[in-house]
């Protein structure tokens, strides 16, 4: 549509998560009618982020140092670990104030479909965390969606033959959603009333 350096901005920013050709578009206009030191801040935290930001080698959060500050919290408990998809899932549950304990980062969901099998995730790093025998308590709280549900029942017969209560998140949330976009309440309450598989 446009040329050269302009549709390449365009077709870049249309590869990030919603935004579509006419947000992409938006966005590109707005980059070019934006005063240069707002675009170079922009540019600068891009590229500090890509080179700081890595993943909290214990739980996968993402992170600045080795340890995520959950991971490094002495007044969490490693007696339950709550296992979500991503990064987001954390900054989602923590809003509630009610979970204690620790976390674990599978980095997506099952999904034979796009080609994300058990071997794609960080399951073989969990069950080595489980291993210490100080976890009584898997919490699995992962999207209500399809994929979400696929992990859970492949995370549950993992994890039955463990001596280790294995919950999910209780109905509240909505079937097909992300938990990012629950309110405090709904998510507060699915996590309250989570049950055993």
């Amino acid at each position: 549509m446009y040329e050269g350096i302009v549709q390449d901005l365009i077709d870049e920013l249309g590869k990030l998560p919603g935004i579509g050709p006419k947000s992409a578009q938006r966005i590109a206009f707005h980059l070019l009618d934006a005063d240069e030191s707002s675009v170079r801040r922009l540019a600068d935290v891009l590229v500090t982020v890509k080179d700081t930001v890595r993943f909290c080698e214990v739980c996968g959060n993402v992170s600045a140092d080795e340890k995520c500050r959950i991971c490094t919290d002495t007044r969490r408990s490693d007696e339950v670990i709550c296992v979500v998809e991503e990064s987001k899932d954390i900054v989602a549950i923590e809003k509630i104030r009610e979970f204690k304990g620790r976390y674990h980062v599978l980095g997506g969901a099952i999904d034979p479909i796009g080609g994300v099998g058990p071997n794609d995730l960080r399951i073989t790093q969990l069950m080595s965390r489980l291993g210490s025998g100080e976890t009584t308590e898997v919490i699995l709280a992962l999207d209500p969606n399809i994929e979400g549900e696929a992990t859970a029942a492949y995370l549950s017969r993992l994890l039955g033959p463990l001596e280790l209560t294995v919950t999910r998140l209780a109905s509240g949330l909505p079937v097909g959603g992300d938990l990012d976009y629950a309110d405090e309440m709904t998510l507060g309450r699915a996590f309250l009333g989570r049950r055993t598989v």
